[in-house]
């Protein structure tokens, strides 16, 4: 269970969202600047909320005034916007970087189909291919969420199908909470069970998918 009731200031307005789910994956979807991806990093840890409490799997990663866990004890899977591989390490470092076991990082590469990527670096391969190492990194850590900022953007039609395969199999062996930040309303239909609309840092609707766990 993924429970979350933030707040936090921000420049143009406050963010104030409530949002709890098992093991769905949900969307955040929204205009720019609306707040989706200042929630993501306050899951992450890398933004501390003004107020409020986020638990996962009852564990409190933050309470105000008590609790606020660093990003390397909160078991969260980032794979960022600009997929924010590191250029000077080979695709396997990248990879290797936070696991917690070789094997199953090596058949996550397996899996993804990017094991003969190994030794080239970011520079060198495609959009496509950098997005499946951003999600090998971030699924090697063995995370109980799944935050997944913009990931597909960058992709062409084809890649982008599948994926969104790779992503609804992953979800359905981990059974974790995943959430993701999408400008594109049919992808967020295809792939989330629950899309929560925001808008100036506030969830004005929620819409329950045919995928949902009800």
């Amino acid at each position: 269970m993924l429970d979350i009731a933030i707040k936090k200031k921000l420049s143009h307005f406050t963010l104030d969202v409530a949002i709890r789910t098992s093991a769905d994956i949900i969307s955040l979807f929204g205009p720019s600047g609306s707040g989706k991806t200042t929630i993501l990093n306050c899951l992450a840890g890398l933004v501390k909320p003004d107020a409020g409490h986020i638990t996962l799997k009852d564990r409190t990663m933050f309470q105000q005034g008590k609790t606020n866990l660093p990003v390397q004890q909160r078991r969260v899977g980032y794979l960022f916007q600009d997929y924010a591989l590191f250029p000077h390490m080979t695709v396997w470092k990248n990879i290797i970087y936070g696991m917690k076991n070789e094997e199953f990082a090596k058949t996550l590469m397996e899996q993804l189909n990017i094991t003969h990527l190994a030794k080239q670096y970011p520079k060198a391969i495609s959009g496509g291919e950098k997005q499946r190492v951003a999600l090998a990194r971030a699924l090697a850590t063995e995370p109980d969420l799944l935050l997944l900022d913009e990931p597909f953007s960058a992709l062409d039609e084809k890649t982008r199908e599948r994926a969104y395969e790779k992503l609804l199999r992953i979800h359905k062996e981990w059974q974790i909470p995943i959430v993701l930040v999408t400008h594109q309303h049919d992808e967020a239909l295809n792939l989330a069970n629950r899309i929560y609309y925001l808008d100036s840092g506030k969830i004005i609707s929620e819409k329950v998918t045919k995928l949902a766990n009800v």
